[in-house]
């Protein structure tokens, strides 16, 4: 699968050669003897494959050469060393330009003969565009017409780069290098970067998109937590059409804006306003109220915002999201210990977009402030309040008659739901599908039958750590054949 690469592609950055190897290669920096299906005969002026160094920016240590992540890894004909006993994994760095045609005349046989060369260009096309990056990257290396189908733009919309070993920084430059060469210094077909987990990314990498993908649409850096602030800020201010931004576990992000300071308003800009509409911030540790209301006053179309365990927050940081961000469907605010009754006065402001809720584990939620979010968010379908001690069957009722299209709620850990609240659910929560009640201590055979005699759509019901008896599950079974019922009661099967 070698292609020739001569002495004028032996150094690193002549054209786009080098991309294959530094997508693919990982191991010992120490040069050893080549691998039986890559060695050249001694006295071979020109081989088809080069010993040397790998490229520094992708090496992985020695000891997980053998166990490759499921992106960027080394080929499979690559990692067995000839010797056993060897204490370095044996090295060999392809730098590959587009492969020639001084092939050897063996290989060039098998090549014309393989079936997979009968295929038309168009379906290899369709092939490739199911493969994952790195398999990208490798296919590439095959022979010439395979290496210009692989670098066809039409399959590199999307970018996903994996592995906490994998210097990121160098992927994304040599990748985005090679995709800028037919329109220099830009690549307008990359729309979509996914390198969730990749922890030696730094902000030097969020630099390089921001400044050559300017069509970028959707970004994943989950996990990602050397990304500051300055990198976001390059990001969304050169990508216009950014709508999904993934910064969760990012503990040094503390603000979205358009300006290099974020105490600054958004005057500066002349009335810009950043497109996103997903905002994952979920485990962004730094995040406080100032940081909110400046990603509330900047990003106005947001629909989508997950802050679980944003424990910095308070009240006062919903206010301004209710205020900026009206459209928002899907609100997260799980592990918020500071968020209390008066937050949720605030997101019942959302009205009639607010979709999905969760407050679990908010101790300082009490039926006042679900009594708001019922009153005024009548097209609720989801609320997770697990862990809310202070919801008691009042403020289930006020839900159950506020809320009719409620598909999905989980009161579990809530000691003062008992089944008076259940059957209020039951009669106008007809819809139900998922109910989770786990240790709702006050929870008997009573509740449940309400709910299964009238809920016939349920799909989902947990009472593990419930006084629940068996004749009771086996009437929820009877009249929701299709409900999973999660319990811990030995004596029903």
């Amino acid at each position: 699968m070698g292609a020739n690469n001569g002495k004028q592609y032996g150094s690193e950055g002549k054209g786009s050669s080098s991309i294959s190897s530094d997508i693919s290669s990982s191991t010992d920096h120490t040069p050893t003897k080549a691998l039986k299906n890559v060695a050249t005969t001694e006295g071979l002026e020109t081989s088809t494959r080069t010993l040397s160094t790998p490229s520094p920016g992708l090496i992985l240590p020695s000891k997980s050469s053998s166990l490759s992540s499921p992106a960027l890894s080394s080929n499979g004909n690559e990692t067995n060393s000839s010797s056993s006993s060897s204490a370095h994994t044996e090295t060999v760095a392809v730098i590959h330009p587009q492969p020639g045609v001084h092939t050897r005349s063996r290989q060039s046989k098998t090549y014309h003969h393989a079936p997979i060369n009968l295929l038309p260009d168009h379906t290899l096309l369709q092939i490739f565009s199911h493969l994952p990056t790195n398999q990208l990257c490798r296919c590439a290396r095959v022979c010439r017409r395979w290496y210009n189908l692989a670098w066809d733009p039409r399959l590199w919309s999307t970018i996903r780069l994996t592995g906490e070993l994998l210097h990121a920084d160098r992927a994304i430059r040599v990748l985005t290098h090679r995709l800028c060469q037919d329109t220099p210094n830009v690549c307008l077909t990359l729309e979509t970067v996914v390198v969730n987990g990749c922890k030696r990314l730094t902000d030097r990498g969020l630099h390089i998109l921001a400044q050559c993908c300017p069509e970028l649409r959707r970004l994943e850096v989950a996990g990602c937590y050397n990304i500051s602030n300055d990198a976001v800020f390059e990001v969304v201010s050169r990508c216009p059409n950014l709508e999904h931004l993934d910064l969760s576990g990012c503990s040094k992000v503390t603000c979205i804006s358009l300006t290099q300071e974020a105490s600054l308003q958004l005057s500066p800009m002349h009335g810009q306003q950043i497109s996103i509409h997903f905002l994952d911030m979920t485990d962004c540790f730094s995040l406080e109220d100032e940081g909110l209301r400046t990603i509330a006053s900047h990003c106005p179309r947001l629909t989508h915002l997950y802050l679980r365990r944003c424990s910095r927050l308070t009240d006062e940081a919903l206010r301004h999201l209710a205020l900026h961000c009206p459209s928002i469907r899907e609100l997260s605010l799980s592990d918020c210990r500071l968020v209390g009754d008066f937050g949720l006065r605030e997101v019942a402001r959302l009205e009639g977009c607010l979709r999905y809720l969760s407050v679990a584990h908010c101790t300082r939620i009490t039926d006042v402030g679900v009594r708001y979010v019922a009153r005024y968010c009548p097209r609720l379908r989801y609320l997770n309040a697990r862990g809310c001690e202070g919801l008691t069957d009042h403020g289930l009722g006020h839900l159950a008659r506020s809320c009719p299209k409620l598909k999905s709620l989980d009161v579990g850990k809530c000691p003062l739901v008992s089944d008076s609240g259940l059957e209020q659910l039951a009669m106008y929560c007809q819809g139900l599908r998922r109910v989770s009640l786990r240790a709702c201590e006050s929870v008997t055979g009573r509740g449940l039958k309400a709910l299964a005699a009238n809920c016939c759509e349920l799909q989902l019901l947990n009472v593990q750590d419930c006084e629940v008896s068996p004749e009771a599950l086996r009437f929820v079974r009877r009249h929701c054949r299709r409900c999973i019922i999660e319990h811990t009661n030995p004596a029903f099967y």
